[in-house]
């Protein structure tokens, strides 16, 4: 009879090996906005990330249009009028309506707002050279 290597042992190994990856490569982070865009500054750790060294979702930038559509069907909340004849009785209002909304950033962040970075790793899967802005940041405690 012949022994065969504990399942467990591999397995245990793997664990290893793939905590050990995760310890070396970098975490996202919290920013503290210096200047906002486009001059963009961000200070992390002690270091001043620019345009250079950031990518930004879109819809942060100032002037960022995005547009809304879609279909509202619906019915107003009764409402009587003040005569009180019978054509001013108690009525509601059907609604089967389209719309369009358009929505344009004015305002994004200010100096001192808080963001979060993700690193972006260099093919070592450790340097990090980049980050990408994902979101403001607010604690609900309002510190």
């Amino acid at each position: 009879m012949k022994l065969t290597e504990d399942p467990y042992k591999g397995l245990i190994e793997l664990h290893r090996r793939i905590a050990k990856r995760a310890a070396l490569q970098p975490t996202a982070g919290i920013g503290t906005i210096i200047s906002p865009p486009p001059g963009i500054q961000i200070s992390y750790h002690r270091f001043i990330l620019d345009k250079e060294n950031i990518y930004i979702d879109e819809y942060w930038l100032q002037g960022h249009t995005r547009t809304h559509k879609g279909h509202i069907v619906s019915e107003t909340q009764p409402r009587a009028g003040g005569s009180g004849d019978a054509e001013f009785a108690s009525h509601t209002h059907d609604i089967d309506n389209d719309y369009t909304d358009t929505q344009t950033k004015t305002d994004t962040w200010k100096p001192g707002d808080k963001v979060l970075l993700v690193p972006i790793t260099t093919e070592d899967e450790k340097t990090t050279a980049q980050f990408v802005v994902l979101c403001k940041l607010v604690r609900l405690d309002g510190n």
